[in-house]
């Protein structure tokens, strides 16, 4: 589970915490505690919280990645998450998502997984999906 927020003074977090995969090896190290594969924040661009195979988003500094893109290539939140879960990591092998929120309050929430629970709150809108294009309602 993650999350990622954005505050009304500007400040950017995420938080990651492991459900664990199934029948996962004993004494696995997966990303979630690991800032910069499956977590990362700063103020001058946004906040990454990840989930899938762990080992893969250590190996690409995936949170991290995409704070990278946002900032020294000028990406969209939209753009850099979605060339990182939907090529860099689908081309390696690796299965997943993110949700991510940019200092602008856009929020991207990838995956290339059959399904990912996610939602977001922004004024005025909320939203909960697990499957692509397929909202329900949160409330």
């Amino acid at each position: 589970m993650g999350c990622v927020a954005l505050d009304k003074d500007g400040h950017l977090a995420a938080g990651t915490s492991t459900g664990g995969m199934t029948n996962k090896r004993w004494n696995r190290l997966g990303d979630a505690p690991v800032i910069g594969a499956g977590t990362y924040a700063s103020d001058d661009a946004c906040a990454v919280s990840c989930t899938g195979h762990g080992e893969y988003f250590i190996r690409y500094s995936v949170a991290h990645d995409v704070w990278a893109r946002v900032t020294y290539l000028g990406e969209t939140i939209e753009k850099a998450t979605d060339y990182i879960v939907n090529k860099k990591l689908a081309e390696n092998g690796g299965e997943g998502g993110l949700i991510a929120v940019d200092r602008y309050g856009n929020v991207a929430m990838p995956f290339n997984s059959e399904g990912m629970y996610r939602g977001y709150a922004i004024p005025g809108e909320r939203k909960v999906m697990i499957y692509p294009l397929s909202p329900f309602s949160a409330y």
